[in-house]
């Protein structure tokens, strides 16, 4: 991941305040893994990232994210506990997190020098958005299907029918326990009855 450890230092530099942020965890490592992909940093004491190797030593930190995940994470690194599994160092997981979710706010800034803010935010937001797109089509394609299984081929109930059946439920579960309730009371009558005769 040599060139994710540019791109970071590269984002790193003009920000002194995520760097003061970094050096306070200075010699710590962590290894990031993405499915089959892993790769190893370490924290110099200025707050950049050097190159770490994941098997040379054991890491201070490990962060696993899927690689199904991974672009709804980079659409919004805020949604970090739902995509980032991580195993260590909590201290340093927490300074990762809170600077993860600044990192639209690095993007954004990147571009806006490359290209100009009104072209830079438009095409960040735009990468935003396709990012966040295949999450989207898997959520309505998962709300479609139940739909199609509940509307058109009546694999499931309709919420109201759902509600019908679980009100007549109630009411024949309290039709039971009336019915048990005279039989009851029969009972004792009818050992009442036996009880005199046997007089």
């Amino acid at each position: 991941m040599a060139l994710t450890d540019v791109a970071l230092n590269r984002l790193l530099a003009d920000e002194p305040w995520a760097r003061e942020r970094l050096a306070a965890h200075a010699g710590r490592r962590f290894i990031v893994r993405v499915g089959p992909m892993t790769g190893g940093f370490r924290i110099d004491t200025g707050g950049m990232l050097e190159p770490a190797s994941p098997a040379a030593t054991a890491a201070d930190l490990t962060l696993t994210l899927s690689p199904l995940n991974l672009p709804s994470f980079l659409a919004d690194p805020r949604r970090w506990n739902e995509f980032v599994a991580e195993e260590g160092d909590v201290e340093l997981g927490g300074t990762l997190k809170d600077l993860a979710a600044t990192l639209p706010w690095f993007v954004e800034k990147l571009f806006a020098r490359a290209l100009g803010p009104v072209v830079g935010q438009r095409l960040a937001d735009a990468g935003r958005r396709m990012l966040a797109m295949p999450e989207y089509a898997a959520s309505r394609l998962v709300a479609n299907a139940g739909s199609y299984a509940r509307d058109e081929a009546q694999l499931l109930a309709h919420p109201a029918d759902m509600r019908d059946a679980a009100e007549q439920g109630r009411e024949l579960a309290s039709r039971v326990d009336t019915l048990d309730a005279r039989i009851a009371a029969l009972e004792l009558r009818l050992a009442a009855a036996g009880n005199r005769g046997a007089r």
